[in-house]
């Protein structure tokens, strides 16, 4: 059994493509299947399974897509409600891939019908296994288990307690575990753990969810710790359940000089993929800054903060456009146009805001400017600079008439939300300071914080 991992750093999930040398089994494929299909031919099998560990709500799968087009078959819970042709799986089926042998362990607490399947070798006796757990156990912690209801949140996180114990005792302590979830996701909760590779054993002595004898304790612990997740959520599921089509990952022709215009008038929602501070320094006024950069915070965010089903135009060099349309695809956002080059709209007015570190905040903040920190309520009540006031990222465009009629000094943990921010109410005419700068360089450089 080899098990090759397809890594999506954008929304902190992976994929498997789990083969015998032969045939292969992919689990929780993400939209764009060309990196799957890739991974196949590189390992020279041919893909004969697909199957989901639940129906997500942090991506749209390419699983439905993967399996017509190579003929496979599809599993997903025989429980979830769905429009499309699959082959149901259920709680304690066996089932065979080529050499591979596959254990369907129904484990509820992510979703109610969540799977997680554990696959054995079967070319010698007491082959290796390996467990792939989706939203299920994660490296360090579990998935979270409040994005059905709020009414279903706590009894979903006492099943989560007793799943994982069950999954635990499906397979051999030596068996490595392959989450879906947990390298970045909103669909982690809980203290996850950064390492790349874990088993069972591993997880049986350090994972809270295993080594808390109280239940209890443990489900009082996870809600706890429950903090916001992306709006775009609310949409995954879904759409996963009604079943997508293939993504189309193409960069459309530019968008013309007088087309931009027009939609920086009429207001609709124009994205510059630039550095922040190069946004800041000048942009087409009305556009706003979601730094593409690595892509990590991209997609969650732009998801999250811009409202859904509204066109969208992104601007900005051709290889970041093409990365973004790949990953706004992945949860939904589909054929976005686009405007490619440095001179996008010569005719339409410029604008800019100033921006600086947190020596610039304490040298030239005056008493009547408000520093606004947009991070998350959590965040902020561990610690913030004294007097500051808190909307997170997420909330701004509902509450910017909020804020007084005065100089904005905005920040985050990064300087990435507080560039989105700081774009937002640019956008809406406010005097606004960008502080690019980390918090946790706030005390040492003479910044009041507290508590």
């Amino acid at each position: 059994m080899d098990v090759v991992v397809i890594e999506t750093p954008q929304l902190g999930d992976r994929s498997y493509l789990v083969h015998d040398g032969s045939v292969a089994l992919v689990i929780d494929a993400q939209r764009d299947i060309d990196r799957v299909e890739a991974a196949a031919s590189e390992a020279g099998v041919r893909i004969t399974h697909v199957a989901e560990t639940h129906l997500h709500n942090d991506y749209v799968t390419g699983g439905l897509v993967l399996a017509e087009k190579h003929g496979a078959d599809y599993w997903v819970n025989a429980s979830d409600e769905v429009s499309f042709a699959r082959v149901p799986v259920s709680d304690g089926q066996v089932l065979r891939v080529g050499q591979l042998v596959v254990t369907v362990v129904a484990t509820p607490g992510h979703t109610h019908t969540h799977l997680s399947y554990v696959v054995r070798d079967d070319t010698h006796d007491a082959g290796p296994e390996a467990v792939f757990s989706g939203g299920s156990l994660l490296y360090g912690s579990v998935g979270r288990t409040d994005l059905v209801s709020p009414h279903d949140t706590a009894a979903l996180a006492h099943d989560q307690y007793s799943s994982v114990r069950r999954l635990v005792g499906s397979a051999p302590p030596e068996a490595a575990l392959y989450p879906t979830h947990g390298f970045g996701s909103f669909c982690s909760i809980g203290p996850a753990s950064q390492q790349d590779t874990s088993t069972i054993a591993e997880q049986a002595e350090f994972n809270h969810a295993l080594t808390d004898p109280s239940e209890d304790h443990f489900v009082a612990q996870l809600l706890a710790n429950i903090t916001a997740y992306p709006a775009y959520y609310a949409h995954m599921s879904p759409l996963n359940a009604a079943g997508v089509g293939t993504a189309d990952l193409a960069v459309p022709d530019s968008v013309d000089a007088e087309e931009l215009t027009r939609r920086l008038d009429a207001g609709e929602w124009v994205v510059d993929l630039r550095h922040r501070v190069a946004f800041a320094d000048s942009h087409l006024k009305g556009s706003v800054s979601f730094e593409y950069g690595k892509g990590e915070n991209f997609t969650s965010y732009l998801g999250w903060v811009i409202p859904w089903n509204q066109s969208l135009t992104l601007l900005g060099p051709m290889g970041e456009v093409e990365k973004a349309i790949r990953d706004l695809a992945r949860i939904g956002i589909d054929t976005p146009d686009a405007a490619v080059g440095p001179q996008l709209a010569p005719g339409h007015p410029q604008a800019s805001y100033a921006h600086g570190d947190w020596a610039a905040l304490l040298s030239k903040r005056t008493e009547q400017d408000v520093v606004l920190d947009v991070r998350r309520p959590d965040e902020f009540e561990a610690s913030h600079v004294r007097g500051a006031r808190n909307i997170p990222v997420y909330e701004l465009l509902g509450r910017i008439t909020e804020l007084p009629d005065q100089r904005i000094w905005v920040h985050c943990a990064t300087g990435y939300r507080a560039s989105v921010a700081a774009s937002l109410l640019d956008r809406a005419g406010r005097e606004v300071v960008l502080v690019n700068a980390r918090f946790r360089d706030a005390a040492g450089a003479g910044i009041e914080t507290m508590p």
